[in-house]
């Protein structure tokens, strides 16, 4: 599937539309992730120069979203990865990943990280056969199970 990124604004549509659903599917998987004290991910967290927020089009469509924002001078986060899942399957994600490492890269960062959910073991694979390994809590994430870091 070929995927063109665009980088928008999370606050509007379609990222915005993409995020509401991404948050739905981790309340269902984990309840009200809102509730819980979870690293940010707001709108001015991806705001640029430090961050980004792109989404990915197919055919058009909006088919994937994801941000990075700033941990520090030389680490970025990426946050909020999701697919929807009409698209899942085909490589997408893994697309979405190196668009966003290329992001992280553009803007100076050295090392990019994240994290994932227990229940969420295919993303956990996704970051390990994309070279990430396996660090320590990093982000004081509540709802992970999963704290992974690469080299860019």
């Amino acid at each position: 599937m070929r995927v063109d990124f665009q980088e928008a604004d999370p606050a509007l549509p379609p990222a915005r539309d993409l995020i509401r659903a991404m948050v739905a599917e981790m309340n269902v998987l984990y309840g009200d992730i809102e509730g819980h004290k979870v690293p940010s991910a707001t709108p001015a967290d991806f705001a640029q120069p430090a961050g980004t927020f792109l989404v990915g089009f197919a055919e058009g469509e909006p088919v994937c979203a994801g941000g990075i924002k700033r941990l520090d001078d030389e680490a970025a986060e990426i946050k909020r990865m999701y697919v929807v899942p009409a698209a899942r399957r085909r490589g997408v994600a893994r697309l979405l990943l190196g668009a966003l490492e290329g992001a992280a890269r553009e803007r100076g960062y050295r090392l990019a990280r994240l994290d994932t959910g227990p229940r969420q073991p295919h993303a956990a694979a996704l970051y390990a056969s994309a070279g990430y390994v396996e660090i320590g809590n990093y982000n004081a994430n509540p709802l992970a199970a999963y704290w992974g870091e690469k080299r860019l």
